[in-house]
């Protein structure tokens, strides 16, 4: 256990609290189990040393950080960590990439019941479901989703702009005196197109070069690695997830044919719609459909998109359709804390409520004529007018 304190108080003093995600502000950090699910490179690590370095001493010896994947765990268990703990004083284990562990639910849950004074912070892949494995944890843990840099965090760790979050309902009531409270301090237009360039995820400052390889590496081992060890597929199964991912980053933002998907891959109707929702929980695509409440793994999306616009200049560069990425922003943005929808008439439903088309800032009216609660949402524009807002303001909603 030594290897690991040594480990963690190297990780702990290398840490900054300079900058925090939108997240740390929302977890009910005091409750006893306590679930972080996100892809890789959101920031999982980077939260929980920070929250340690914030709230502790680490010197007492009360609180450790253990890394799942550390060859620790080939010879040593998750519970004898947590009794060895215990017996030395440890009130709270924090327990990074749980994924990586064999039977990682049911330890836990032997850890939770055997240990009442302990706390257990654990994080894992966007593609976890805490309520399977071996242990239903549904009823002990407290989940929380990590997604990507929104646009607001990136004014503050790219430019050191801060903005607090805004909700549709500010924009779309708001939006003017929103957006100059913005162009004051900065070119948002600018910033914007730094950011659907490699803005998403944070570790895009350690090497604005190599971003985009490191980028698709990181995704190809979401598939080859967190998705087998989350859903038990099979190599085959890989296979044909990437080329499906493949298949899918030509065409996005595209209604799919589900019949010619499946032809394309060589699979069955019920495995292809299996691989759409694996890669939208990965979130390397996001999928659209008329009910706002999450798509079931069974069920044919209205609408696929890519999982953020840093994916699709990865794989087109500048030849990227600029048309497709404008609606990836908006959905990648709005869908974290608002419902959104996909309708016949207009691009987006959002909130039940709002039709919302996107377009350049040339976009006409023609398509929400007569519809109530309609907006344009137009890329090039700092300050909008009425019913036509700056595309890049719905960066703002977290």
């Amino acid at each position: 256990m030594q290897q690991l304190f040594s480990t963690f108080n190297q990780q702990l003093n290398r840490v900054s609290t300079d900058f925090t995600r939108y997240l740390y502000n929302e977890i009910h950090w005091q409750n006893r189990l306590i679930a972080i699910i996100g892809s890789r490179g959101t920031g999982k690590t980077t939260m929980l040393l920070q929250h340690i370095k914030l709230n502790y001493q680490p010197s007492s010896g009360e609180v450790l950080y253990a890394s799942l994947d550390n060859l620790w765990f080939s010879t040593h268990s998750l519970f004898d960590l947590a009794n060895d703990f215990a017996k030395q004083g440890g009130k709270a284990l924090y327990l990074d990439e749980v994924h990586n562990y064999m039977g990682w639910s049911r330890e836990i849950k032997n850890i939770y019941d055997s240990y009442p004074d302990m706390k257990i912070v654990f994080t894992g892949s966007s593609l976890l479901e805490v309520y399977k494995g071996e242990a239903d944890l549904s009823r002990r843990a407290i989940t929380y989703h990590l997604y990507g840099l929104s646009f607001r965090e990136f004014l503050e760790y790219e430019h050191g702009i801060k903005h607090d979050a805004v909700s549709v309902d500010d924009i779309m009531m708001n939006h003017p005196k929103l957006a100059m409270s913005i162009v004051d301090e900065i070119k948002p237009l600018v910033a914007y197109n730094e950011y659907i360039r490699y803005g998403y995820f944070p570790y895009y400052k350690e090497d604005k070069e190599l971003y985009y390889i490191r980028l698709l590496a990181t995704l190809n081992t979401i598939i080859e690695l967190d998705l087998p060890a989350t859903e038990h597929i099979d190599y085959f199964s890989v296979v044909k997830i990437k080329k499906l991912f493949a298949v899918l980053a030509a065409l996005v933002p595209f209604t799919p044919n589900v019949s010619q998907l499946s032809n394309d891959i060589g699979t069955t109707r019920m495995s292809l719609l299996n691989y759409l929702y694996y890669l939208d929980k990965a979130q390397a695509i996001m999928l659209l459909s008329k009910e706002a409440m999450g798509i079931k793994q069974m069920t044919k999306p209205d609408k696929v998109y890519l999982g953020n616009t840093n994916y699709a200049f990865a794989l087109g560069g500048e030849q990227t359709n600029i048309g497709n990425v404008r609606e990836s922003f908006f959905m990648s943005q709005v869908r974290v804390k608002h419902a959104v929808a996909f309708s016949n008439v207009v691009d987006f439903k959002v909130l039940d409520k709002y039709n919302v088309e996107i377009g350049g800032k040339n976009k006409t009216k023609k398509q929400i004529a007569g519809l109530d609660n309609a907006f344009t949402v137009l890329d090039n524009i700092e300050v909008g007018y009425g019913n036509q807002i700056p595309l890049w303001l719905f960066g703002l909603t977290y």
